[in-house]
C-alpha cells in the first residue's frame, strides 16, 4: 500500500502542476492592463521606437527574448534575472552567453512603466509586448497580445542549457523540440522567420564554413558566392564575435529570410536546414512566395508560444534583473487575478 502511494504521489503532483499551468494560461487576455495601467502598451512601444532609432539591431535582439524565455519553464522573465550568490541565472547559459543582448532596453521599458504604474506590469509581459513591437516597428505584422503573466522567483541555467537549441541544430532536432511544446512544423518554420531581422556571430557559423559535420569541408548547402562573402567576414583564424546579417534585409521584417534559404544563403545551419529537410522545405517555399502567409503564421506561432506557462509561483518584479525583497515566505501558487489586477508578492 505504501509503495503504491509513493508511485501515485508524483503523478498527482504532475496533474496538479498541469492544472495550474492551464489556469495560468487561461487568465491571459487582451487589454489586461486597460484599467490598471492603460498606457502600458503605448509606453512599451515608445521605448522600442527610441531603441530602434538608437540602434536598429537592438529591437531584433529584444524580439528573440520571447523564444529564449518562454521555452525555459514558460514565459516568466526568468532569463532577465542576474546571477546571485545562490543562483546561476540563464544569461550565461550556452545559447545565451555572448548572444543575447540589449537587456538595457527592457530596463528602460520597466523604468518607464514603474514611473507610470508602479508594481503593475510584469517583466514577462514586457517581453511579450516588446517582441510584438520589434516586429511591427520594422515592417512586420501587428497583433493584439494576451497579457497577465507573473515573473518567476528564480532562474535555472541548467534548464536553459538542456532545452535551448544550438545554431548547429538540424531541422529534425528542432521539430522534436517544438513538438514538446505543442508547436507544429508550420510554427517552427514561421517562428524561425524571426531571423528576418538582426545579426548572428561568426562563432555560430565557423564550423559551416570550414568543418561541416567533421568533414573538414564547408557545408555544401551554402551558395558558393555567398560562402565567399562569409569566408571574408569570418576567416578561420578571425574574431568569432564579428557579426553578419541574418538575411539580406536585416532591418526590415519581411520574407526575404525565406528567399535567402531557397537560394542557399541562410546564415545559420539551423536556418538553412529548414530548406534542405523535406518536412520543413514546403513551408520555406510557401513563405518565400507569399509574405502574407508568413505574417499570419508568424503571429499564430508567437501567440501560441506566448501562452506557455509553468504554473510556478510568481510576482511582479520592480526591477527585471532581481526578485523583489520581501519580509514573508508566502508564495503565490498561481496568478491570482481579480478585476484585471495582479496580486503579487510584496
Amino acid at each position: 500500500m505504501a509503495t503504491n502511494q509513493l508511485m501515485i504521489m508524483p503523478l498527482l503532483l504532475l496533474i496538479f502542476l498541469l492544472h495550474i499551468a492551464s489556469v495560468a494560461s487561461s487568465y491571459l487576455q487582451r487589454g489586461f492592463y486597460s484599467n490598471t495601467c492603460p498606457e502600458a502598451e503605448f509606453i512599451v512601444r515608445d521605448v522600442m521606437k527610441k531603441a530602434l532609432i538608437r540602434e536598429p539591431r537592438s529591437v531584433a535582439s529584444v524580439m528573440r527574448f520571447q523564444f529564449h524565455d518562454c521555452f525555459v519553464n514558460g514565459c516568466d522573465a526568468s532569463m532577465l534575472l542576474d546571477d546571485t550568490p545562490t543562483m546561476l541565472g540563464e544569461k550565461l547559459a550556452l545559447s545565451n552567453i555572448n548572444s543575447l543582448r540589449s537587456f538595457e532596453v527592457v530596463d528602460e521599458v520597466k523604468e518607464a512603466l514603474e514611473k507610470a504604474c508602479p508594481g503593475v506590469v510584469s517583466c514577462a509581459d514586457i517581453i511579450i509586448m516588446a517582441s510584438r513591437d520589434a516586429v511591427a516597428l520594422t515592417g512586420g505584422p501587428y497583433w493584439e497580445v494576451r497579457l497577465g503573466r507573473l515573473d518567476s522567483l528564480t532562474a535555472n541555467q541548467e534548464d536553459s542549457n538542456n532545452i535551448m537549441p544550438s545554431p548547429r541544430a538540424n531541422a529534425s532536432a528542432l521539430i522534436d523540440l517544438f513538438h514538446k511544446y505543442n508547436l507544429s512544423v508550420k510554427d517552427l518554420v514561421a517562428l524561425s522567420g524571426s531571423h528576418s531581422i538582426g545579426q548572428g556571430r561568426c562563432f555560430s557559423i565557423i564550423f559551416r564554413l570550414y568543418n561541416q559535420s567533421g568533414t573538414g569541408k564547408p557545408d555544401p548547402a551554402i551558395d558558393p558566392e555567398y560562402r565567399k562573402v562569409l569566408n571574408k567576414l569570418c576567416p578561420l583564424d578571425g574574431d568569432q564575435e564579428v557579426t553578419g546579417n541574418l538575411d539580406a534585409t536585416p532591418v526590415v521584417f519581411d520574407n526575404q529570410y525565406f528567399k535567402d534559404l531557397v537560394s542557399g544563403r541562410g546564415f545559420l545551419n539551423s536556418d538553412q536546414t529548414l530548406f534542405t529537410f523535406p518536412e520543413t522545405r514546403k513551408f520555406v517555399k510557401l513563405y518565400s512566395r507569399h509574405q502574407n502567409e508568413f505574417f499570419e503564421a508568424f503571429v499564430e506561432g508567437m501567440l501560441k508560444m506566448g501562452d506557455l506557462q509553468s504554473g510556478r509561483p510568481g510576482e511582479v518584479r520592480r526591477n527585471c534583473r532581481v526578485v523583489n525583497a520581501r519580509r514573508t515566505h508566502l508564495l503565490l501558487e498561481s496568478p491570482n487575478i481579480m478585476e484585471n489586477q495582479h496580486v503579487a508578492i510584496i
